[in-house]
């Protein structure tokens, strides 16, 4: 057994805040922590099952859910970090880690004289005083032993067992495989006609990229912020071509090679479906979804492709002819997409992405959402230096209520990618609101994010992109930073996943509102405050080839459906079984030797299986929010309140539509999506 003291993950932080000590820890430290966690967490559920006091909601429910404090504080600090900070060493304890964290999932899922008693406090619900939040608590914890194989005969839970260790192990090597082949791609240019077209703030970068490697030249690579502004602006067709092609095969053959994974998840994934009693996966995850099933959610998806598709075309055909007149060739591939399409946007609307990054520095974009927070939910966020950080990159903040002056929660900010962090954007906690160690606790939240970084030359300029990624990472952190649940498997955003994305996707809506952009979108050099003429043209942006991006999220939804809603014949040809699932979304002629499926962490390794329909059915719902808000004003303090205390502040503790109802009234209007969009009126 570790001693505590020396262990950062078995001894209180020594810091007014209980920060996990990042500074002291290191990837040694985590097995043994985990090891101990799970053995307290274990001697703790012999306690529940073996006491002599019949099962009543407290002693068996509640003890439940607070079995395994510690466990939680080391897996969650674990993930977060091979995900943000994922190095060497961090990453080849996932294998072991998640087996271990299987195991004990398996352990208290899968025990008959634990389940006895939580089934026997279910089935006297009818007769019991409980809140909304404890009916949800027993309601989710029955049936999380019932889809994990309770009711099963002893041999179907040993082979659910052997299956989910399996998972365990594929889903971060999945992930794992994504950010080596990421990483191990790159392309060195020296000549000036190569970078031709690329914006000064993209050569900046690949020039600090290439000093690093102490290259000359430019270098780039796959990580977002150096691929975009590539593919978006290089004049060379072959360049944007090979880097194309390099991004959109990752983990599609050689070393990293993902199809033997998915082809195993897809398979075991399915089986644990059919032994659970479900047709496949998709009607296993949906189950627990505001979408229920997957024929409604394959009914959501086309119907949002009907009318998508239509307008998608047109762009296409309109982005055709326009390429004819400059180049003389109407042909349009996949790699000229977004170079035409910035440089048809430039023509039509006079706007180029690049002219409003001077007014959005990151810095003063982070104070704008900041004050966004302030004026609606009376929220202050102070930097402070006294909050450990597991990177010098990483931004420290505690967050407070102005109204009433109390604490509400540490908020971390980790913006600039790096070699040991994955792609993408994201939000996550180190610590759950609710109660912990028998005290009701604020939560520690991070949001993590790849934005341009600052050089030597300018400081961190963010595209309108990376500004509505930044609230959108935001609006998650607000959804913890809010809650004001009692226990922390429903705080925050522990709600169904086709809910989670209204209180980050709704935040997005602000970055487009002059009343916003007036509080902090000033250039860096001059200070000059955003035209209205800019801010206009910023909004008319934001719908220029509506169709086509909707267009893409419904190719992926059905995808993703396609791999979980039936029994896959193995083996399989990856390529062609995407060619024919996506047939009815592709509006270009697919290219042979790439793959969505190879890199697609979200459904193999990100908990989106059967679920990534989700973001769309978010569009929904904020768009629709969004409409109340315009409505009576945006920054209208009596809206806001009923958003924060009617969906912000529960979480998960009641049904996600009647949260909603509670907020708005009425169940949301599908058409105002479109007409955010500008695709009905």
């Amino acid at each position: 057994m570790p001693n505590n003291l020396t262990n950062p993950l078995l001894s209180p932080p020594n810091n007014s805040f209980s920060v996990v000590e990042f500074s002291a820890l290191k990837a040694e430290h985590f097995l043994p922590a985990l090891d101990a966690a799970i053995l307290t967490a274990k001697q703790n559920i012999e306690i529940i099952k073996y006491q002599k006091a019949s099962p009543t909601f407290e002693n068996t429910l509640e003890a439940l859910e607070f079995s395994s404090e510690d466990v939680d504080l080391v897996s969650e600090t674990y993930f977060n970090l091979l995900h943000a900070e994922g190095t060497e060493e961090i990453q080849k304890l996932s294998s072991s880690i998640s087996q271990k964290l299987s195991g004990f999932s398996s352990d208290i899922t899968l025990d008959a004289k634990l389940f006895e008693r939580v089934k026997s406090v279910w089935d006297r619900k009818a007769t019991l005083t409980l809140s909304l939040e404890q009916e949800e608590l027993l309601r989710k914890t029955y049936k999380g032993f019932v889809r994990n194989g309770a009711l099963l005969a002893t041999s179907q839970k040993d082979r659910l067992r052997k299956i989910d260790e399996s998972l365990a192990i594929l889903s971060p090597l999945f992930s794992e495989n994504v950010l080596k082949h990421t990483n191990s791609i790159e392309m060195h240019l020296t000549d000036e006609k190569d970078i031709a077209g690329i914006p000064e703030s993209g050569l900046e970068a690949a020039k600090e990229l290439a000093q690093q490697k102490k290259l000359a030249g430019w270098l780039f690579n796959l990580q977002v912020p150096s691929y975009l502004p590539l593919v978006t602006y290089c004049h060379s067709e072959p360049l944007r071509e090979k880097l194309w092609r390099a991004y959109s095969s990752r983990s599609l053959s050689g070393e990293f090679d993902n199809r033997p994974l998915i082809e195993k998840t897809v398979s075991l994934k399915h089986e644990r479906a059919l032994i659970l009693g479900y047709k496949n996966h998709a009607q296993f995850v949906l189950e627990e979804r505001m979408a229920s099933n997957p024929q409604k959610v394959r009914e959501f998806l086309l119907q949002v492709l009907t009318t998508v598709k239509d307008a998608s075309l047109r762009e296409l055909e309109e982005l055709k002819a326009f390429k004819k007149r400059l180049t003389g060739n109407p042909e349009v591939k996949p790699w000229d997409y977004l170079y035409f399409a910035e440089k048809l946007k430039k023509e039509k609307l006079d706007f180029d992405a690049e002219e409003v990054r001077p007014y959005f520095k990151l810095e003063d974009t982070i104070l704008g959402a900041f004050k966004v927070a302030e004026l609606l939910f009376d929220l202050e966020f102070k930097e402070r230096s006294d909050i450990p950080k597991y990177h010098k990159d990483v931004k420290t903040y505690e967050v407070t209520d102005k109204k009433t002056l109390k604490h509400v929660g540490v908020f971390l900010a980790d913006f600039f990618p790096r070699e040991t962090k994955r792609n993408g954007a994201w939000m996550t906690n180190y610590r759950d609101q609710g109660l912990l160690k028998g005290k009701l606790v604020r939560p520690i939240v991070s949001i993590v994010c790849n934005f341009t970084k600052p050089t030597a030359q300018k400081p961190a300029l963010l595209t309108i992109e990376e500004a509505r990624t930044l609230f959108h990472e935001f609006g998650h952190a607000l959804h913890s930073l809010l809650s004001q649940c009692r226990y922390r498997s429903l705080a925050g955003p522990k709600v169904y996943w086709d809910f989670v994305e209204l209180p980050s996707q709704i935040m997005e809506n602000w970055v487009l509102e002059k009343e916003t952009l007036d509080l902090f979108a000033k250039h860096y050099q001059t200070g000059e405050k955003i035209s209205d003429e800019m801010i206009q043209k910023i909004r008319e942006t934001s719908r220029f080839h509506a169709g086509w991006f909707s267009l893409r999220q419904v190719n992926f939804g059905l995808l993703d459906l396609a791999w979980h809603e039936g029994n896959i014949p193995l083996p399989i040809d990856v390529e062609a079984f995407e060619a024919q699932v996506t047939r009815d979304t592709a509006i270009m002629p697919r290219v042979s030797g790439t793959s969505i499926s190879t890199g697609f962490s979200h459904i193999f390794s990100g908990g989106y299986s059967a679920g990534y329909y989700s973001y769309k059915w978010a569009e929904v719902l904020d768009a629709d929010a969004f409409e109340y808000f315009k409505e009576s004003g945006i920054f209208n303090k009596e809206v806001a309140n009923k958003f924060k205390e009617e969906i912000l502040a529960r979480g998960g503790s009641t049904h996600p539509m009647t949260l909603y109802k509670n907020f708005r009234g009425r169940e949301p209007d599908p058409d105002a999506l479109f007409r955010r969009d500008g695709l009905k009126s």
